[in-house]
């Protein structure tokens, strides 16, 4: 069993319990269901930088990244820094995030924040809607057509961008659909861990144009968005380069002020 099957494992127990906690209606009565949200596909296509910033304080492959700080300020320092969006890691066992780490996030800025979570259910949707997000996250290593299809229409009818994260062709070519907004390449492999752009380069020509290109992981440095952009990706998602700081709103904006040099 590799460490996603593991997660997806977990991720099933997890969901089940908190359904027989918390029911939908007490969901759909959070304050913030009735909010319009932010679209970060909108943004991304009017963007000079594309940047979606993270809050991760650790993961499977690094351990831990960064215990140190908390979700308001690293989200109010990203804002300051200028990122199009921020993704907020929401799995508790293998990321040490939360759906409270989302919601004091939302508290707390104005840009559009994306749950990054492992999504197999819809009750997890309605979370992310109840608890502040703009935009969820679908996996296709851990999903069927139908499921995608499925997730991602809910989705959009509670008003949420769909940014869906492939790994390669395969991937790719099952999960065309209209329901989509953005189109994420995580450049990870999920089986090895092993960082590779070229996994971003090799699947752009494949994207359709009217969705958004978003390249994931392995972004470390101002060269490699830059090369990226050549090739048609007006998105990058950089978890631990600005997490692994001791202060990534400053990281983040030293960053920005580079790519835009």
């Amino acid at each position: 069993m590799n460490i996603l099957d593991k997660i997806i494992a977990d991720k099933r127990r997890e969901v089940e319990l908190k359904k027989s906690l918390i029911p939908v209606s007490q969901l759909e009565k959070s304050v913030l269901f009735e909010r319009t949200s932010i679209s970060l596909a909108e943004l991304l296509r009017k963007s000079d930088t594309g940047i979606i910033a993270e809050h991760k304080r650790r993961s499977p492959s690094k351990s831990v990244i960064n215990q140190d700080l908390n979700v308001q300020d690293v989200a109010k320092g990203y804002e300051e820094a200028g990122v199009s969006g921020m993704s907020v890691l929401t799995d508790g066992k293998y990321f040490g995030g939360s759906l409270e780490d989302l919601l004091y996030a939302r508290a707390s800025v104005e840009i559009p924040l994306l749950r990054k979570e492992f999504i197999i259910d819809e009750y997890q949707l309605l979370e992310a809607k109840a608890y502040g997000a703009d935009v969820i996250l679908l996996i296709a290593a851990v999903l069927d057509r139908k499921q995608i299809k499925t997730l991602s229409e809910f989705a959009k009818n509670l008003g949420l961008d769909v940014l869906l994260e492939v790994h390669n062709e395969e991937e790719l070519e099952k999960s065309i659909m209209s329901s989509l907004d953005m189109l994420g390449v995580n450049n990870r492999n999920l089986k090895t861990f092993e960082v590779s752009t070229d996994t971003s380069k090799e699947l752009s020509e494949k994207i359709p144009s009217d969705f958004v290109k978003v390249s994931e992981s392995g972004i470390s440095s101002v060269e490699v968005i830059k090369d990226l952009k050549n090739y048609g990706f007006e998105g990058f998602l950089i978890g631990e380069n600005f997490m692994k700081t001791e202060d990534p709103g400053a990281s983040a904006k030293e960053f920005i002020k580079k790519l835009k040099a």
